[in-house]
């Protein structure tokens, strides 16, 4: 039996749920019911709206940082790193083992090392001459331990 695969640039919201749906209930198959709860870390600007924190959630046992953004006004004062420690204080609350976060910005990288985590993945030459990274931090491993932020 031949399907027709045809190919759109566009995805109706309901397919999209549809797939995800398939996913997810694979998942729990594989690894039981999920835990996922959602991060956020705002910070807010002198008017009251957001602009920049942290995006992020728990589940199986790891932190997912989604989206950090720190606006210019506040960049070079540590605060990428407040936002991660803050939200890696909860996901230890929570019973995380451990935080994850990718990038294509070699400044964030360098603050996320920084911060304790290591490069465990790289696309070299991903776009216009930036690699992406893949960076990992687990919890309880000598959190003094800065030596892989020395590149």
């Amino acid at each position: 039996m031949t399907i027709p695969l045809t190919l759109s640039d566009t995805v109706p919201e309901a397919a999209r749920d549809s797939i995800l749906a398939s996913i997810k209930a694979h998942n729990e198959t594989l690894l039981g019911a999920t835990d996922r709860k959602d991060i956020y870390i705002p910070i807010t600007a002198d008017d009251g709206t957001v602009d920049g924190g942290l995006v992020g959630y728990t589940g199986r046992g790891w932190l997912f940082v989604e989206l950090l953004a720190v606006p210019e006004r506040l960049r070079g004062q540590g605060m990428a790193g407040a936002l991660l420690a803050r939200a890696e204080e909860e996901a230890r609350a929570r019973g995380c083992i451990g935080a994850y976060i990718d990038t294509i910005n070699p400044v964030a990288c360098r603050a996320y090392e920084r911060a304790g985590y290591h490069v465990f993945g790289r696309i070299e030459d991903f776009a216009k001459g930036y690699d992406i990274c893949w960076l990992i931090k687990r919890f309880g491993e000598a959190l003094e331990d800065t030596s892989h932020a020395e590149a």
